[in-house]
């Protein structure tokens, strides 16, 4: 039987940042999961680009993954918020030269560092792919039996699976849970102008649409929130017509659009577990929370889960403490939820806002968006939030070891 003190139940961007976070305060863990890493390492796997938010790239620059992500990411200087194309909206500025709002990285790239990062642990072993058959969690411990046969054992067990975590659902933890009748169309596009490390979010009634700045300057992905009705026949455009829907939304500040990519449709939702533990299991990333990607901040939210367990894990061995102990776990669940919670309902609530059409709708927004821009106090902590700033930080967001 094969022991650890994790075990963690998926090997995305979540599972393989906590594993890499925990090797470095000398906990061992084992990750499982049941993709082929040769086919998620695929440009075809993930057409997705994630912005990095300052806090989260400072825990990678922490962990040691952001030396494998050198020049790799294009950073956000400035971030623009409109009512679709009319004037005013909100403009956030990073402060000067050397500072960003975030730094736009393309999700395959993302996960190549991490996973180069996890080869090289000494404290982590990587089972890719394999699948748990049978789990026990009780009050002797964790005990994962493979589909292969293998056995594994530990005092935690951390599900972070995703959306569909199978650990969630045996565990019987509740969700609140519901779709958006939209999906998200994902693509990659060249343009005229340089983008100047702009990064875009105009609002239209039938979805959000954003412009993000990716290397090099005359390159960005947009995320096209569409109807899902109509997102099929959307994606299926040709080439030309597609760039000519893409640049009409974009008025032209860019200039001329060219497809530089295949494109991708995601469906979109919303779910949020009741609790974020249960008996030696703590939940991380989407397992626990999905969230419309309207603020970019879905993928964020799973590293500050990391984050924080990976605080309290160390800090409990560190007393000698059993890591599935409740104690602990009640104060991961404590920390984690209100903040998850909060950004859940402020995405969804932004979501529906954006989406009522009409004249003095839109003009309600463009008034709210203008004093959001006059009033200085109001507008730093909407900055500290793109950040992943705000908030009791754990400390590798904060760029220290624990």
């Amino acid at each position: 039987m094969e022991r650890a003190d994790v075990i963690i139940l998926g090997g995305g961007l979540v599972g393989l940042t906590l594993a890499i976070a925990l090797d470095r305060h000398g906990l061992s863990s084992i990750v499982v999961d049941p993709a082929d890493p040769e086919k998620t390492a695929a440009p075809a796997f993930d057409g997705r680009a994630t912005a990095v938010a300052s806090a989260s790239y400072r825990m990678l620059e922490a962990i040691g993954v952001a030396d494998r992500l050198e020049g790799e990411g294009c950073p956000i200087r400035t971030i623009r918020v409109s009512d679709g194309l009319e004037p005013g909206g909100i403009v956030f500025d990073a402060q000067d030269d050397d500072d960003t709002l975030g730094i736009m990285f393309e999700n395959r790239r993302l996960r190549s560092a991490l996973r180069e990062s996890a080869d090289a642990a000494e404290h982590v072993t990587l089972l890719m792919p394999a699948r748990a058959a049978e789990i026990v969690r009780d009050e002797a411990g964790v005990r994962v039996a493979l589909d292969d046969g293998r056995a594994l054992a530990a005092p935690l067990l951390v599900g972070a699976e995703g959306r569909s975590s199978p650990t969630r659902e045996a565990a019987n933890i509740p969700v609140a849970r519901w779709a958006y009748d939209h999906s998200a169309i994902v693509v990659t596009v060249d343009h005229e102008r340089d983008h100047e490390n702009v990064a875009y979010e105009i609002f239209y009634p039938s979805g959000p649409f954003a412009v993000l700045p990716m290397l090099p300057g005359n390159r960005s992905a947009i995320v096209w929130s569409v109807t899902a009705a109509d997102a099929a026949a959307i994606v299926d455009l040709p080439d030309r017509a597609m760039a000519a829907e893409i640049e009409k939304r974009m008025g032209g500040f860019l200039g001329k659009i060219a497809l530089a990519g295949p494109r991708w449709t995601y469906p979109l939702g919303f779910h949020h577990a009741a609790t974020m533990t249960a008996r030696r299991l703590a939940l991380a990333g989407d397992a626990a929370h999905g969230i419309h990607p309207i603020a970019g901040q879905g993928l964020n939210l799973g590293f500050r889960d990391a984050a924080a367990l990976a605080q309290v894990l160390v800090e409990g061995a560190r007393l000698g403490l059993d890591l599935g102990d409740p104690q602990l776990l009640s104060r991961y669940e404590r920390w984690r939820s209100l903040d998850t919670f909060m950004v859940a309902a402020a995405t969804d609530g932004l979501t529906r806002l954006y989406g009522v059409p009409g004249r003095t709708a839109s003009a309600a927004r463009r008034f709210g968006m203008g004093l959001v821009q006059r009033l200085g106090p109001l507008k730093a902590q909407f900055m500290a939030e793109a950040r992943g700033e705000s908030g009791d930080l754990p400390l590798l967001l904060r760029g220290l070891p624990i």
